[in-house]
């Protein structure tokens, strides 16, 4: 025991001389943390609309007012051409055409039924269906004041409606930084574990001190413990410091047990840095190390279920994410965090984990080889 304390405080004499890895250990994931909440968002605001207005009629000029009431939504320009709109669509400078043709109000009046046309830029598929689900609700809001208005009131008094209540649990201001806040943390905590860990051993190497380390009676499973210990308590020290920041800048909930989230934590950090040192086991060059670890990590951050749903990808996908450490712990701090579940909750993540870092941890001390 003692054998790895003195390694544990050669290794955190390491980090603290080395003034340039300080602000990338401490300060960098704190300012990521912020700028990537603020930024990593699906709401659609701002849509760029153009109009396209034929009619131009009283009735037209109202449902092209309610569009430039909603927040979602700015008009750039109105046209009296189609083709002009769709060149500026082309350059990219427009979201969405509004087309309104001729007779629309005489359609209404008379026929009682009259055409719209949605133009929606669909390059990026997502955007369009968020872009034609606004769109949809500001028609149909509209058109339930047309009825109000057309209609005689006394043929609505014995009409019966269904009156619906929405209650959004766990997040009821649908506010997307709640939920992106705690898979952040995750992601910041893994980037930062998994470097660090993986260019340890390779910079033994590089500097030749990883000889006079073989050289002495320390066994490989000191030596890994030694190297693993310090980037633990620094990664756990960075995760509450950013459930700090996150409350206090995002005030985000903290439902259920944080004794709960560090006890997962704990047992996550172990298989990143186990998986960390286990890639500096295999390479030869801190640069090797850092492109490995970063082609591993772009595969966890991608389909861990951060920035899009597990559950549309592809069946083979879904079975593949079984393999990813990100994605338990990132359910993981979701569910303790918004919901408030318990051990019980989350057992299945938990012990998926476990498995993980006993065969991970197992893996690298393995893979060390001591020449003297």
């Amino acid at each position: 025991m003692r054998t790895i304390l003195y390694i544990i405080q050669k290794e955190f004499l390491q980090v603290f001389r080395n003034k340039s890895m300080l602000p990338i250990i401490f300060v960098v994931p704190i300012v990521q943390l912020i700028i990537l909440v603020n930024a990593a968002t699906y709401e659609m605001k701002h849509i760029r609309l153009s109009v396209v207005d034929f009619d131009l009629s009283g009735t037209s000029r109202k449902l092209v007012s309610k569009f430039q009431g909603s927040p979602f939504y700015e008009i750039r320009s109105a046209h009296f051409s189609y083709r002009e709109a769709e060149d500026q669509m082309k350059r990219g400078n427009i979201d969405m055409i509004l087309q309104v043709p001729a007779g629309f109000e005489k359609g209404l009046l008379k026929e009682n039924r009259a055409k719209v046309q949605f133009v929606i830029n669909a390059i990026n598929g997502q955007s369009a269906g968020l872009i034609n689900a606004y769109s949809t609700m500001i028609l149909l809001d509209y058109n339930r004041e047309l009825l109000i208005e057309i209609v005689n009131p006394a043929m609505l008094a014995g009409t019966r409606n269904i009156q619906t209540d929405y209650s959004y649990w766990y997040n009821p201001k649908l506010n997307y930084k709640t939920y992106m806040v705690p898979g952040i943390l995750v992601l910041l905590v893994t980037i930062i574990g998994l470097l660090l860990s993986g260019m340890n051993i390779v910079r033994e190497m590089e500097i030749g001190t990883i000889e006079q380390i073989n050289v002495t009676p320390i066994n490989k499973i000191q030596f890994i413990t030694g190297k693993l210990m310090p980037f633990w308590i620094i990664g756990l020290f960075e995760l509450a410091f950013g459930l700090a920041v996150g409350k206090l800048l995002f005030d985000i909930p903290l439902e259920g047990n944080l004794g709960l989230i560090f006890m997962s934590a704990s047992v996550y950090l172990f298989v990143i840095l186990s998986f960390g040192l286990l890639i500096s086991t295999i390479t030869q060059t801190q640069q090797q190390a850092m492109l490995v670890s970063f082609f591993f990590m772009v595969v966890f951050i991608l389909m861990s279920g951060l920035f899009t749903s597990i559950e549309s990808m592809p069946l083979w996908a879904q079975n593949l994410d079984r393999l990813n450490p990100l994605m338990y712990f990132i359910k993981i701090m979701r569910m303790v965090l918004l919901k408030g579940s318990g051990f019980a909750d989350i057992s299945h993540h938990f012990w998926s984990l476990v498995v993980y870092a006993v065969f991970s941890l197992s893996l690298a001390i393995l893979r060390y080889r001591k020449v003297s």
